[in-house]
């Protein structure tokens, strides 16, 4: 499953610890893995397990820690709506419910056509600017009003022709 060629991108990363420290590239493996299949699974966390003579379950620990990493296929857009309790306070939650109904999906699901996933994530770290999101764990997008969400949505269903 996993390529010569994403071997010799896990190689980069791992000489950049100590020979006996190699495990430290984990995270760098599973972004590796996850940029190039669009998602981590079990049994690509069992190839980078013993590809860096870790435990599998010390692979799928930091998977399923981070909510950066995908444990299955996600749409080509992953909302990511923070429901930390600042977030919840300054309509965060309201956020969420306007995009579950806009979508047509709840959090966790993914439209029929594949383009969005919408998810729930813990804090951001820009509480003031709540309620926040991040678009495929990359675009910070701030106090995320119905109409600034609306337009978000469309503007990304403009661009792929699906408006």
């Amino acid at each position: 499953m996993i390529t010569e060629a994403t071997k010799a991108r896990f190689a980069r990363e791992v000489a950049k610890y100590p020979a006996e420290q190699k495990q430290s590239a984990v995270m760098a493996c599973l972004a590796i893995v996850q940029q190039e299949q669009g998602y981590v699974s079990q049994e690509s966390e069992a190839e980078i397990a013993a590809y860096l003579g870790m435990p599998e379950i010390a692979v799928h620990e930091v998977t399923t820690f981070y909510n950066m990493y995908n444990q299955q296929p996600v749409g080509k857009y992953k909302l990511n709506v923070c429901t930390n309790l600042p977030c919840l306070l300054r309509d965060g939650g309201k956020a969420l419910e306007h995009l579950e109904h806009k979508l047509g999906i709840a959090a966790g699901e993914t439209t029929q056509d594949g383009m969005f996933t919408l998810q729930q994530c813990e804090c951001l770290g820009a509480c003031a600017d709540a309620p926040v999101m991040l678009v495929n764990d990359r675009s910070m997008c701030s106090f995320m009003s119905a109409d600034k969400l609306d337009q978000l949505v469309d503007g990304l269903r403009a661009a792929e022709g699906q408006a």
